[in-house]
């Protein structure tokens, strides 16, 4: 019975859900402003100034209108940024689906790393993805996407939710960390390599951090030359690989699983169908 009152029965509130009747505009409204107009506004102050600093009025001020003819489009703040983030996601480069000879690992390869090249350059969006239902129309293109990729690799259906969950918040988290040390930087007017130098400095004489500074010692070794940002790309593409490779992994323990299973029942059927035999060769000897 569907519930009628309380909790239960509310439902959750996105601007995809809500029924807006299309805007009119009225003859004091400013001429050739529009919702892609606003959004994109939103876009480029998130980017410049972060969420901390983001108001309905410093958009206002940007798009050199009032607070009010920004409200004639959108209802509210929460709404403008779930239309923002959308867009964000409209940045990311789909594999083309039509090409029948492509390898199902190439094309989540480039699903990865375009969402990681899009968290990136806006590193606002990781904090809402974990606040607003993401289902805007380019966030459902790159969902189904990453789906339908999926779907060619072989692994079941049960399992699917599980691999992509892997990838996707493998990408999440690595990109989330990475814009914060970013953040970190920019504050402090340091390079993300000054600020690494100033880690190890403070922890490489103690003794808690022996292994771990021996580790990466080695490793930043075996990668003399490269930038702190060059070493996290590094990492980045061989954790990847690391992803994709288990998904053929548990792929074919699949495979393997359902063999051993159709095995043991034509096993079973054969030896039914053995022992039939063998008690009617009985009866007819007696």
């Amino acid at each position: 019975m569907a519930a009628t009152s309380g909790r239960a029965g509310k439902q959750p509130k996105s601007v995809w859900l809500a029924e807006r009747p299309p805007v009119k505009r009225k003859a004091d409204q400013p001429a050739g402003l529009d919702l892609d107009k606003i959004v994109a506004a939103t876009v480029r102050l998130l980017d410049a100034e972060g969420l901390a600093k983001f108001s309905m009025r410093r958009l206002a001020a940007e798009l050199g209108v009032t607070a009010m003819s920004v409200y004639w489009y959108v209802d509210t703040k929460d709404d403008l940024l779930e239309l923002a983030m959308d867009a964000a996601a409209g940045e990311i480069d789909l594999p083309d689906e039509s090409d029948e000879a492509a390898d199902w690992r190439d094309q989540l390869r480039h699903l990865a790393v375009e969402y990681r090249t899009m968290l990136l350059a806006h590193p606002w969006v990781p904090r809402l993805l974990g606040e607003y239902i993401n289902f805007g129309p380019h966030s459902m293109a790159f969902s189904n996407a990453t789906l339908r990729v999926m779907a060619r690799s072989g692994l079941s259906k049960e399992s699917t939710s599980g691999a992509l969950a892997a990838v996707f918040q493998f990408v999440y988290g690595f990109c989330t960390i990475q814009g914060l040390h970013r953040a970190r930087c920019r504050a402090e007017g340091s390079t993300l390599d000054e600020y690494f130098r100033q880690v190890v400095g403070a922890v490489q004489d103690r003794p808690e951090f022996a292994e771990t500074m021996e580790l990466s010692v080695k490793a930043m070794y075996a990668r003399k030359g490269l930038t702190a940002e060059q070493m996290l790309e590094h990492d980045f593409a061989f954790a990847l690989d690391l992803q994709i490779a288990g998904i053929e992994a548990m792929r074919e323990r699949e495979r393997v699983q359902t063999e051993g299973v159709q095995t043991e029942g034509v096993d079973t059927e054969r030896a039914q169908t053995e022992g039939a035999q063998t008690e009617a060769g009985r009866d007819g000897a007696r």
